[in-house]
């Protein structure tokens, strides 16, 4: 038995991702905030099993707690592959850096460094206790090796993620698991959204990402989420290497 677990599944690519999964056998656990109804009823239509646990992830006990909660369940003697996909991630505080309130800044790496880390930390223990091999992807981003203005945030966020992905897979270089990073590239996303609504004093490039729309230039979250499954279900898969989907798309 597969279990996959996937953070922000509620809508975006967390939604494609875990769609793709159910569809291709494999059982979700899906984090986030809110629920999304539409998977668990897919579930039902590729008989497997589709769980929701509600957690912010800006709340350190909280994910603590659930992580153990999911552990309970995902970790019998079926379970022979895992699957940990930190996908959530946040965009504010968009500001120039001066600007930026320690409470905001404080909330983003939580829940854009801190979470993942935890997150896959907790489930490789896990794995390597029980000797399933585990599969781990956190979500990255260009804004990892080139600086934005209105985006310290963000981009120190990501270049931390791709640094950490890079360390753990050193350090499971001999094992079975895998851990790697994924530069969606720009998608059609709420994140866009709140992204266009900024001003340019706070994001100078912001008439750039509303031309982007303008012009359909933002990817479909479900073309880029079958490009991540692909990549995730392949035997060749690369420890600790970025993938970009600039590369396959």
């Amino acid at each position: 038995m597969k279990f996959a677990i996937i953070t922000g599944v509620s809508k975006g690519l967390g939604e494609s991702i875990a769609t793709l999964f159910l569809e291709s056998g494999i059982n979700v656990i899906g984090i986030s905030r809110s629920t999304n109804e539409k998977l668990s009823k897919l579930a039902d239509q590729n008989n497997k099993r589709y769980m929701h646990y509600p957690c912010d992830l800006g709340d350190i006990s909280a994910l603590e707690d659930t992580c153990k909660a999911i552990s309970e369940e995902v970790f019998t003697e079926e379970l022979t592959l895992l699957y940990v996909v930190n996908n959530a991630a946040v965009i504010e505080p968009i500001d120039q850096a001066m600007n930026t309130k320690a409470e905001s800044l404080a909330n983003h790496i939580q829940v854009n460094t801190i979470a993942p880390m935890v997150l896959m930390n907790f489930f490789l223990r896990k794995a390597t206790d029980a000797r399933v091999p585990l599969f781990g992807v956190t979500v990255t981003s260009g804004a990892a090796d080139r600086p934005v203005s209105g985006w310290s945030a963000y981009c120190t966020a990501k270049a931390s993620i791709n640094m950490y992905t890079q360390t753990v897979a050193l350090e499971q270089g001999n094992t079975e698991n895998k851990v790697i990073a994924f530069n969606p590239g720009i998608m059609d996303t709420n994140m866009q959204e709140q992204l266009r609504k900024s001003s340019k004093e706070a994001f100078t490039e912001v008439e750039t990402f509303k031309d982007y729309k303008q012009n359909n230039l933002l990817k479909d979250t479900d073309a880029v989420g079958s490009v991540l499954v692909d990549i995730l279900t392949d035997d060749d898969i690369e420890n600790g290497k970025i993938y970009n989907v600039a590369d396959y798309l």
